[in-house]
């Protein structure tokens, strides 16, 4: 087979469609945006899991003055209270699951409450003693926070035992529900790519349908006749990839890493332009891949007429 005339054959079906063309690649661009979208919303995702997680407390919350739930009765948790919850945290039962711990005085609470809300009306109105003294416990596997709890929840004193993953779980949710929306509507725009790209093929075959009954008469098989439309879907579909992964480098650079690294600081990990690389092979592989299939498909269906 003469890669000359194959070649030349694809680039004259590119010229003759150039309307289509522009469309199978904005198509592909669009799609494949989303799609690296949600490949680094799961990256992110995994990130923040590993960092966050080890990073969550189960806080031991102990009773105050007006606390009438857990095991409270409108009475501060005593002394010897405190340090029964030591003593179980110390105790040969929980040692080898907890990393750390240290307790959180009614003072340190306070403070910690108004750098937390020193905008909202209820610092003004909120005293020490009003917040629970606790403990805050570290655990060496953050997954076998149960069996403190169950530990800890029914001794005298305590108000509440809370793993704070709880909260992250519901982060976490979100962003799941936005990964799966991403590839919902990727997969909605790839679907309509394939369709474009077939559909072009197709337009491309029939304006050459003389040009094919001649190759087909002196002989040229199938694999030759085929291999220029094909090439034409790769060729489009390869621009609108290359696009795609120049986008996704983009949007790590300047928002990822420049909008929310500057925004949220050192408060958690984000994705960097090593990850937008390792992005950008997979979808032009994906759209060189999709467009060879629909392509070979369209043309191989349209000689069989």
């Amino acid at each position: 087979m003469r890669l000359g005339l194959v070649l030349n054959e694809a680039s004259q079906g590119l010229r003759r469609n150039i309307a289509m063309v522009i469309s199978v690649i904005l198509v592909t661009f669009i799609s494949l945006t989303f799609v690296g979208a949600a490949i680094l919303l799961q990256m992110q995702i995994g990130q923040m899991k590993g960092y966050w997680y080890d990073r969550a407390q189960v806080a031991i919350y102990f009773c105050t003055d007006v606390d009438t739930g857990g095991n409270c009765a409108q009475a501060e948790a005593t002394t010897d209270q405190i340090a029964a919850v030591k003593a179980q945290l110390q105790s040969a039962t929980l040692k080898p699951y907890i990393k750390k711990f240290q307790f959180e005085t009614h003072e340190e609470a306070y403070t910690n409450f108004k750098a937390q809300f020193s905008d909202s009306p209820l610092a003004g109105f909120t005293t020490p003693s009003m917040l629970n003294e606790s403990y805050r416990v570290n655990l060496k596997d953050p997954n076998r926070a149960a069996i403190l709890i169950d530990s800890i929840k029914n001794l005298a004193g305590v108000q509440d035992v809370e793993d704070q993953r709880g909260y992250l779980d519901q982060i976490f949710a979100v962003l799941n529900a936005a990964s799966y929306t991403a590839i919902g509507l990727a997969a909605l725009m790839l679907i309509a790519a394939v369709l474009l790209i077939a559909t072009t093929i197709r337009l491309s075959a029939f304006s050459r349908r003389r040009e094919i009954g001649i190759m087909r008469l002196v002989g040229a098989s199938n694999r030759f006749i085929q291999t220029p439309f094909i090439l034409e879907g790769v060729f489009a579909a390869l621009i609108g990839s290359v696009l795609a992964g120049g986008a996704i480098v983009a949007i790590v650079q300047f928002f990822v890493r420049g909008y929310l690294g500057t925004t949220l600081g050192a408060t958690t990990t984000l994705v960097g332009p090593a990850d937008a690389w390792i992005v950008v092979p997979i979808l032009i592989v994906l759209g060189a891949l999709l467009a060879s299939l629909s392509a070979g498909a369209a043309i191989s269906r349209y000689l069989k007429v």
